[in-house]
């Protein structure tokens, strides 16, 4: 047992019981939601965004549709750019003391207001989730926790802004006490994320992880964050083993540790933390096969998939084994297939939605893009299941790609010499999975790291790069009926021939076995395609 993180750990719990208690009263309270939603209106009445849109007029949730549309980010980003500039009271009644860095639909990325009511929010999830999981693993307590911190490999200091762009530290989601006792607990410090490069943010991180070896519970996003620091281990093994045993940075020498690695083996985890109890990471959609691998690294923990969490909303949370509505943490909204929007209490088990979301950090019935299934309820409160991004959105590690936003990165590519046929793809090899540029006529070898460096401008496709769960864009020069080959492919999926758009971004893979042609090696174009230079007549 590690006496300070179980006390720690301890205090943290304690902490969130009132949390806990608000969230199991309000599963089986339907009017809970309607509460939060007039809450959210008296305090805002006074904002430029409440006098737009006469919220001091509003009694009801109809009246609250009426004078409130669904919005999108497009829509709230005049509004966010005067926060940007410094100006109070814009959106929300709460000072802003953040503004979080996102993937676009249509941009590059979004900039999400973040506030102390914000953080309530956040918290208001997090502490049911984590007392539920404390009950359930009692194991958990005594020892410490590997939360994954985010490299910082890029600097936002200088952009323009008034208010700061991002947190120093992923903890800082939490705030105040409930920070410091989550550091407390942390088997890797969150200054590890400063680190200079990729391989030193590795290194560091690992050599942390090897000196715990009570470490009981894991809590990543993606699963193949994990399972690449895993696959670095055999091949730094020995270096490693000899900074734990001789000290490293401000880490002293632990001898005795480093005699317990000698007799485990870096391809046999559970050998390395025999008393991991969780592991917790996404294992929805797209995200399923990489948690399923994470569970045959480690047969004897619990692999507990995430509730659905965005950085403007908490969604879902982990809850006595199943996924119930965050409704302690914001006002919720659901568009069915017939686009209409209804509230919570109106959706039926078994269809799907998209996600609507009103929050304290100013987001106002907010599309979230998120599709979910509703699989039963809890009390008066529907349990659901994430399916994956509504629109065209390729995300197969978290990266988040939009139709929109690829189509403006090929224009600004291309310039003034568009090729006859452009598709990008996911495509999976012996040596990882990257992005394919399928091209067909003009073809020019700089467009695959011009459009990776364009891609980049996405933060979320940016950390994938970085952390090395995607490979550089490649290109792929299609010798001949490029569109006719896709809409063949799409037709025999179902899609009927009169729907069959070309399109920027496709989220399916195995285009390379599909189309005719070739994979241009780096920095040239295949000679049998050369001609493919000159413009199509």
């Amino acid at each position: 047992m590690q006496p300070i993180a179980a006390i720690a750990n301890t205090l943290w719990s304690a902490s969130n019981l009132p949390a806990f208690w608000r969230f199991k009263r309000a599963l089986g309270d339907p009017g809970a939601q309607q509460t939060k939603l007039r809450t959210y209106l008296e305090r805002n009445a006074g904002t430029s965004f409440g006098i737009a849109h006469k919220f001091h007029t509003i009694r009801s949730y109809e009246e609250f549709t009426r004078c409130v549309p669904t919005t999108s980010y497009d829509a709230l980003e005049p509004w966010i750019d005067r926060i940007r500039g410094g100006e109070p009271n814009v959106l929300t009644h709460d000072p802003v003391t953040h503004l979080i860095p996102t993937s676009g639909s249509s941009g590059p990325r979004k900039l999400i207001p973040f506030t102390a009511g914000s953080q309530r929010e956040f918290n208001a999830a997090i502490g049911p989730w984590l007392l539920d999981l404390l009950r359930g693993s009692p194991g958990l307590l005594p020892g410490p926790a590997y939360w994954s911190v985010t490299p910082v490999l890029r600097n936002n200091s200088d952009e323009p802004a008034m208010v700061p762009i991002g947190f120093d530290s992923d903890a800082a989601y939490l705030g105040g006490a409930r920070r410091r006792l989550a550091e407390a607990v942390m088997a890797v410090p969150p200054e590890v994320q400063h680190a200079h490069s990729l391989d030193a943010f590795r290194h560091e991180t690992l050599l942390h992880l090897l000196r715990c070896p009570e470490l009981r519970l894991i809590s990543v996003w993606h699963p193949s964050f994990l399972a690449l620091l895993l696959d670095s281990l055999p091949a730094n093994w020995d270096t490693l083993l000899h900074a734990v045993a001789r000290g490293s940075g401000n880490l002293s020498p632990a001898p005795r540790r480093a005699a317990q690695l000698r007799a485990a083996t870096p391809f046999q985890p559970e050998s390395i933390w025999p008393q991991l109890k969780i592991i917790s990471c996404w294992g929805e959609g797209a995200a399923e096969a990489g948690a399923a691998d994470l569970q045959r690294r480690f047969p004897n923990a619990l692999l507990q998939t995430k509730g659905l969490i965005a950085t403007e909303a908490v969604v879902t949370l982990p809850f006595s084994g199943r996924y119930p509505l965050a409704v302690t943490s914001h006002f919720f909204e659901f568009i069915d297939e017939s686009e209409r929007v209804v509230p919570v209490e109106a959706l039926c088990e078994g269809l799907e939605y998209e996600v609507v979301v009103t929050t304290a950090s100013g987001l106002w019935r907010y599309r979230l893009a998120d599709r979910v299934r509703v699989t039963g309820w809890m009390g008066k409160t529907p349990t659901l299941r994430f399916l994956g991004r509504a629109g065209i959105v390729s995300d197969r590690f978290g990266e988040k790609l939009s139709e929109p936003f690829v189509a403006a990165a090929l224009a600004k590519v291309f310039g003034t010499e568009p090729p006859q046929f452009a598709m990008l793809a996911p495509h999976q090899d012996d040596l990882g999975c990257r992005y394919t540029l399928y091209l067909q006529g003009l073809a020019r070898p700089q467009w695959a790291h011009l459009l990776d460096l364009e891609l980049r401008s996405n933060p979320h496709y940016a950390y994938c790069r970085d952390l090395g769960q995607l490979l550089p864009v490649t290109l792929f020069i299609i010798s001949e009926r490029g569109f006719e080959t896709f809409a063949r492919r799409r037709g025999a999926e179902g899609v009927r021939l009169g729907d069959i758009k070309p399109t920027a971004l496709c989220r399916s893979s195995g285009w390379s076995q599909v189309f005719r042609g070739q994979t241009a090696p780096v920095g040239s174009i295949p000679e049998p395609f050369a001609n493919l230079n000159a413009p199509p007549h």
